[in-house]
């Protein structure tokens, strides 16, 4: 067993035909192999976790693979979401229609979907949670806007009311973006009555996924004065969480991508949590990343690709041996590496690596660092923001 242990190491580390060697923890895992058959002590300690702790971890990679397969079989049958011959309504394209003051939408799928009862209390709520107070109650004119997030393009649906005894005319909302955004059409003038109000609904397209910030001033003449009237709008900062959808990869992409990606930006874990696994369950739920790392209680999540989950890595550029780390995830509770990945609406990969340990003193604190590595420098700096955001719970 000796000899061929030696053997299987040696037909490892030859470079035959520009073959590239092993890693090296591989030679390593054959070195622990041979010193457990020659030392007794060693075969005493070690023969529980090479014998049956490696079968455990093969069995968990095969589990995995096999539900995987599952799931892509399942997917395959479930059919087409869309067919060939299914209307695309364009946004920008299509016309307001007024009618006693109010716009009316004009989308046949949305038309649809109210004559069923198809609307969800969720997306109710969620729409609730994206409206914003533009200004104060006690400006001349209120406004307040709502922001629904259409993958490329936004539609700000703003209700503008007229807090005034007077009549304002020439009335505008002129707006402005930073970053990649592009305001596609500027709203029209209208002529507002005292207390009367009116929507304005302005498309703005998204081209990248850093996080864009829409400003503005609204502006109005009123019928006793010729001077005009400017109300400075608050600013609409746009969630990056919006263009970020959980997506899967192999463990060999995963580390092409985090040795080709040179936008890193590092966040040191400050969070009042206690429980690893319960952080990272809360870290994976809130930036809709999928956890790569096969952990249990749920936390690695199906994705897009339906393959298995690649083996977590303290250090993503380098190889380890995925079956002992997974072992070691499993059965140590003060320390854990875990990999993140998600793809945004524009094809943008984002790499995230979670790299934490629980103190040993009486608030038994979570320590560590959160890196996010991305092509570009908007990504990862926005992300950095959202992680930093969310590690309070």
């Amino acid at each position: 067993a000796v000899l061929a242990a030696c053997g299987v190491a040696r037909a490892a580390e030859a470079r035959a035909d520009g073959r590239a060697g092993v890693f090296a923890d591989c030679t390593d895992r054959l070195n622990t192999c041979c010193r457990a058959l020659l030392d007794p002590t060693v075969r005493e300690a070690l023969g529980p976790s090479l014998l049956h702790g490696g079968r455990e971890a093969f069995a968990g990679i095969v589990g995995r693979a096999r539900a995987a397969r599952a799931r892509e079989v399942a997917r395959a049958q479930k059919g087409p979401s869309l067919q060939a011959d299914d209307l695309i309504h364009f946004r920008q394209l299509r016309a307001q229609a007024v009618q006693g003051g109010l716009d009316l939408d004009l989308m046949d799928g949305d038309d649809i979907s109210r004559a069923v009862g198809a609307a969800e209390s969720a997306a109710e709520a969620g729409r609730t949670r994206r409206v914003f107070q533009l200004t104060g109650y006690d400006d001349p004119v209120y406004c307040e806007a709502s922001v629904t997030v259409h993958d490329f393009d936004i539609v700000l649906d703003m209700l503008v009311v007229n807090r005034t005894p007077n009549t304002l005319t020439n009335l505008t909302v002129e707006l402005a973006t930073m970053g990649d955004l592009k305001l596609v059409e500027r709203p029209q003038s209208h002529t507002i009555g005292p207390l009367d109000e009116r929507r304005i609904r302005a498309n703005i397209k998204v081209s990248s996924t850093e996080t864009g910030h829409i400003f503005g001033t609204v502006v109005f003449d009123t019928s006793s004065s010729a001077t005009k009237t400017y109300v400075y709008l608050n600013d609409v900062q746009l969630d990056v969480m919006d263009y970020i959808r959980p997506a899967m990869c192999t463990d060999q992409k995963f580390r092409a991508m985090w040795a080709e990606f040179e936008w890193e930006n590092k966040v040191a874990v400050n969070t009042g949590f206690t429980d690893l696994r319960a952080f990272l369950a809360h870290v994976v739920k809130q930036t809709n990343m999928t956890c790569l790392t096969p952990i249990e209680d749920g936390l690695e999540s199906p994705g897009e690709g339906g393959e298995a989950p690649p083996t977590p890595t303290a250090e993503p550029g380098e190889a380890t041996d995925g079956d002992a780390a997974a072992t070691g995830l499993q059965q140590h509770p003060h320390f854990l590496a875990a990999n993140l990945y998600a793809r945004s609406v524009f094809g943008e990969d984002a790499l995230v690596n979670v790299s934490m340990e629980k103190k040993d003193d009486a608030q038994g604190r979570l320590s560590g660092y959160i890196r996010i590595r991305s092509k570009t420098q908007g990504l990862a700096l926005s992300l950095g923001d959202r992680f930093s955001a969310v590690q309070k719970g």
